[in-house]
């Protein structure tokens, strides 16, 4: 079998977001969801931090990793409290959800 190497491919999420806003209507719908992909980024650094793959996350909740799967993916799912909570508890962290006055 081949010797394969991981090599990762950067990605410079601000290059692709300041060249994204130049096509029509995609500020105004990566902006409708803002809130899915800070919630999205907090769980996939709370999963890089632990250094927990998406199947150790999905057996420590008891699901599948498709599951963890959405649940890390922006905008095309919206999971419980009970489910954030249980992948708080898998990657070692409290959930904590609070309401900030709008500016």
């Amino acid at each position: 079998m081949a010797n394969l190497k991981y090599s990762p491919v950067r990605h410079d999420h601000e290059a692709f977001l300041a060249k994204a806003r130049g096509r029509e209507g995609f500020a105004e719908a990566y902006d409708a969801l803002e809130l899915e992909y800070h919630v999205a980024g907090q769980l996939l650094k709370a999963r890089a931090r632990a250094g927990l793959t998406q199947d150790v996350v999905a057996e420590r909740m008891g699901t599948t990793k498709s599951a963890v799967s959405r649940l890390e993916s922006a905008g095309k799912h919206t999971p419980s409290l009970a489910t954030l909570r249980r992948y708080a508890r898998a990657v070692g962290c409290d959930l904590q959800i609070k309401l900030v006055r709008e500016k």
